[in-house]
């Protein structure tokens, strides 16, 4: 289970918080989505639980044990908004290889296969994939860290209609097997698939019902 206790985040140079009293809790093999416009927090709050920015006050749980930066870049797994730009590989394997150059084939055939890749040739350039096939791939490269939480910043971000809901349909089967923590300006497709939503709004962050969203969506 992750707890979030009074989270803030207030860097000297800002005057007020970026975040503010953050209260969140997220058990395992739930999918929550936290909605907000550009500059609520969002992506701020995802690189906290990332381990790439610290904390000014407040605690963050996992189950009983207080996590640092530190414990935060082994549990959890970050895919940013538009991640195929951070492709550094020339191939899918070299992709997946990078920075773990000892991973076995098991490995690297069961993340191919959990994010439905596995009939993609290994010696494809990450590029030359399709736009919903590039998001997949960023996916793999996390998973194949094996981590607790599986962080994701507007993953259906530039893509077209059928592709969002690929996305959407593949996030679901995922979180069979992990805990996802999705941040979005747009949540359409990735309502239906929530287990727990809250709205963010100048850094502070309110629990809603994903029923009561989606509803409102709908009407």
């Amino acid at each position: 289970m992750l707890y979030l206790k009074n989270l803030v985040y207030h860097p000297p140079a800002t005057s007020t918080p970026i975040l503010n009293g953050i209260n969140l809790e997220l058990a395992p093999q739930e999918l929550g989505l936290v909605i907000g416009p550009s500059g609520s927090g969002k992506t701020t709050l995802l690189e906290i639980l990332a381990g790439l920015a610290e904390k000014t006050q407040g605690e963050i749980l996992w189950r009983d044990q207080e996590l640092t930066p530190l414990h935060l870049q082994q549990l959890a797994g970050l895919v940013f908004q538009f991640p195929e730009r951070h492709f550094c590989g020339g191939t899918i394997l070299e992709e997946l290889r990078l920075g773990h150059p000892e991973l076995g084939r098991d490995r690297i055939e069961e993340a191919l296969q959990e994010v439905g890749l596995e009939h993609i040739p290994w010696n494809t350039p990450p590029h030359s994939l399709s736009g919903g096939q590039q998001r997949r791939l960023a996916l793999a490269v996390q998973l194949i860290r094996q981590p607790n939480l599986l962080l994701l910043d507007e993953p259906t971000a530039g893509l077209d209609w059928s592709m969002r809901r690929q996305l959407a349909k593949l996030l679901a089967k995922l979180k069979t097997h992990w805990t996802l923590l999705i941040v979005s300006h747009d949540p359409g497709e990735l309502l239906p698939i929530a287990d727990r939503c809250w709205k963010i709004d100048r850094g502070k962050l309110a629990s809603v019902k994903p029923a009561e969203l989606l509803v409102h969506s709908s009407s």
